[in-house]
């Protein structure tokens, strides 16, 4: 069974930085793209970065310049990289992965989420 498990969340100070991990097990074959999900109370998920396995990147227009995505297909793990972090950062951060048509009719899954706060 295909598990993501993220790592790295916790309170951080405004201006402060963290690095989220997302360390993917159980996938016989190489995902055709991970990435990293928020959401806050009450409101909808909202895609803030991806990558896909040949290292194109996308970033939602609020962290662009503030973070990055990166990730090791041989090691199965995602990584962002959160710069400058602001208030408006706190979220639940949700890992993302989906398979390719071949390897599993583009399956999507989904890690539990880590806290993100982001407070003085």
């Amino acid at each position: 069974q295909v598990q993501l498990v993220e790592s790295g969340g916790g309170l951080v100070q405004p201006g402060g930085s963290l690095r989220l991990s997302c360390a993917a097990s159980g996938n016989n074959f190489q995902f055709a793209a991970m990435g990293w999900y928020r959401q806050a109370p009450g409101k909808q998920r909202d895609l803030v970065a991806l990558i896909t396995s040949s290292s194109i990147t996308n970033y939602a227009d609020s962290v662009k310049g503030r973070f990055t995505i990166s990730g090791d297909n041989a090691k199965n793990t995602v990584y962002l990289q959160m710069n400058s972090l602001k208030p408006e950062d706190t979220a639940v951060y949700i890992c993302y992965a989906h398979a390719s048509l071949q390897d599993s009719f583009f399956k999507e899954y989904w890690g539990q989420g880590t806290q993100v706060t982001v407070s003085s």
